[in-house]
């Protein structure tokens, strides 16, 4: 990379050029995370509204991830190639016009096209930040700066779905959206405005060869499908409750979008939590532990749901779902963008586009199953998925010398 982009050492310190970038990839996505849960807990509103049963309205999750996880292979190669920063401005600049498609959507048909196109630019931006990340920080350091950029997103999270939930009960689930595009569009403003002279590595020409070759280096690396596996099981059997949060409350007495947003943002205040205390949970429980000690949280957080308690308690449980889910899934993180450092942007985005196809086939299986099994045995089936999952990537994945 440029020497503006690291410090005169080169030996670990972070330059204010990178800082700089890092800030403004990290701004993205909060933006683009707004859009991912948005509609969650206006699932049922979106489903009055246009006359559509509350079951096809909560597939509006699936047209988002699943084209998102589609394109990634694509994306990946293309960060690599025209640059990781202008594809991530590209991308917001999508977002923008299909929030506003979607805020004015006159049926079911445009909305779903709309979060087609809003998921598929969506899928350019997170992994495209992890690999600035990568290519920015070194990996001493990486798990703190890849935690903050965690952070942007959970803050989105965060603040978008009870935020929605206010907005979706005061103006309905259109206005929502039109709120989030204008989220988005400072978001963009201020990639162009702030990234225009600063000059990352360059991209690599366009050469399907190097491509495949940049592929084949990737699954050469055992850990590659430790990796892409467990966070698409993260993506199935636990993330693919959130759709029918709204739905459950609502089985439950509690009609209000803005109470299933409130419950929602308990996973994300989780993952906010993690941000904050990783470096010393790091140096107390070490890698191995933070998986393990995750994926216990998260087992029990997924029986807990079972439970139906009151909406408090269930934030709370939704809390401990999003620390442990982070826990895991940041160590999981770190060796996706050591996997192929000559392909980290192709690396990081297979990595998101195994969590998106999970994001995809979750809410058909919740669906499928809420309805043939019950909730009591759906939780109790990605309970174990999920302990299991964290199991075998603390006992898989390790590092080949010492960082």
């Amino acid at each position: 990379m440029p020497p503006s982009m690291t410090s005169p050492s080169g030996r670990g310190k972070i330059s204010d050029a990178a800082r700089r970038v890092l800030a403004i990839t990290a701004l993205g996505n909060f933006a683009s995370s707004l859009f991912m849960r948005a509609v969650d807990p206006m699932i049922p509103q979106v489903a009055h509204d246009l006359a559509i049963e509350p079951a096809t309205a909560a597939l509006l999750t699936t047209a988002f991830a699943l084209p998102c996880a589609a394109l990634q292979p694509v994306l990946g190669p293309l960060a690599d190639m025209i640059g990781k920063t202008r594809l991530m401005t590209i991308c917001l600049a999508v977002l923008v016009i299909n929030g506003f498609v979607g805020a004015a959507a006159s049926n079911f048909e445009v909305l779903l096209v709309s979060r087609v196109a809003t998921g598929i630019a969506t899928g350019g931006i997170f992994p495209s930040a992890l690999a600035v990340a990568g290519d920015l920080v070194p990996v001493q350091q990486r798990q703190v700066a890849i935690s903050r950029l965690l952070a942007a997103s959970m803050l989105g999270s965060l603040l978008g779905t009870p935020t929605a939930g206010i907005l979706g009960d005061l103006v309905g689930w259109r206005g929502v959206l039109a709120v989030i595009a204008v989220v988005c569009l400072a978001a963009f403003i201020t990639a162009v405005i702030g990234l225009r002279r600063i000059t990352m590595r360059s991209g690599i020409a366009v050469d399907l060869a190097a491509v495949i070759t940049g592929y084949c280096t990737i699954f050469r690396n055992p850990h590659a499908k430790i990796c892409f596996g467990a966070v698409m099981l993260e993506g199935t059997f636990m993330m693919g409750i959130f759709p029918y949060v709204a739905l459950l409350l609502r089985e439950n007495g509690e009609p209000r979008a803005v109470i299933a947003g409130i419950v929602i943002a308990g996973f994300a205040l989780g993952g906010v939590i993690y941000s904050l205390t990783v470096s010393r949970l790091l140096a107390l429980l070490g890698e191995r532990g933070l998986m393990l000690v995750g994926a216990g949280f998260m087992g029990f957080a997924l029986l807990a749901v079972a439970l139906r308690a009151p909406w408090p308690v269930e934030m709370a449980e939704f809390l401990l779902l999003g620390c442990g889910f982070y826990m895991m899934h940041g160590v999981i993180q770190i060796y996706a963008t050591e996997l192929a450092p000559a392909a980290r942007g192709s690396a990081t985005a297979l990595h998101s586009a195994s969590f998106f196809l999970g994001l995809a086939i979750g809410p058909v299986y919740f669906g499928y199953a809420l309805a043939h099994a019950g909730l009591p045995m759906t939780m109790a089936l990605s309970a174990a998925v999920m302990f299991l999952t964290g199991c075998v990537c603390a006992k898989t994945l390790r590092r080949s010398r010492p960082t």
